[in-house]
């Protein structure tokens, strides 16, 4: 298992709270093994979160779809376009969250900046090994969202429950990339409706010249219910 963590202090426990995590993802990097296994249901939660904190921001893409936040403590579902969960992953760190992006290598860290992310807030596990769900809800423990790449791998309900459980215990926000999640709460769908350039010849654009300053979308999100 690679893991790079650089994050700043925002809560009073938050060291004890990161040397808990490195000991616990030693220790599944030790015992998983081929095949995916049941993740134990985590323990009750201390406290419920104050409505003022029950809701993660979101970026400008989701205002319409989304216009009071991200759910904490939910899974959602994401496909289409990959600047989504960059852009969500940039906003949340951007407000002062703490993220971790398991399973997924080619993130864009450059366009997450660009976007207004702090990179110092953000926890890269580009190769969780064999059991990347159990990497992802390790980190729940100290995370507010989770970026879990699947390469196309679908979760089952019975292995999903027990996660589930624990995002919601935990708080945090678990967007799945890349595959399928049998009962997620949300799944939100990106596609391109175009491009930004920067100005070409003279600071007027030219047709094949130019760099991408921005993509527009239209996202929809459907809750289960």
């Amino acid at each position: 298992m690679a893991a790079a963590i650089a994050l700043g202090s925002g809560r009073p426990d938050r060291a004890e709270q990161l040397e808990q995590l490195r000991r616990q993802m030693a220790a599944v990097s030790g015992k998983v093994g081929s095949r995916w296994h049941a993740t134990e249901p985590a323990e009750p939660a201390d406290e419920i979160l104050p409505p003022a904190e029950s809701l993660l921001p979101v970026p400008e893409s989701l205002a319409e779809a989304l216009p009071a936040g991200l759910p904490r403590g939910t899974v959602a579902v994401l496909s289409g376009a990959r600047s989504l969960p960059v852009g969500i992953a940039a906003a949340v760190s951007a407000a002062g969250g703490h993220v971790a992006i398991v399973g997924l290598p080619d993130f864009g860290l450059l366009a997450a900046a660009e976007m207004g992310a702090d990179l110092s807030r953000l926890a890269m596990v580009p190769q969780p090994g064999s059991d990347p769900v159990e990497v992802a809800a390790v980190l729940m423990d100290g995370m507010d969202l989770v970026l879990l790449g699947l390469a196309g791998r679908r979760v089952p309900a019975t292995r999903a429950r027990a996660v589930v459980a624990r995002a919601r215990q935990r708080g945090c926000t678990l967007l799945i990339a890349g595959g399928d999640w049998q009962g997620a709460a949300m799944r939100m769908e990106a596609r391109v409706r175009g491009y930004e350039i920067t100005a070409g010849t003279a600071g007027v654009p030219v047709a094949g010249c130019g760099r991408i300053g921005g993509v527009r979308l239209s996202v929809r999100a459907r809750r289960r219910t």
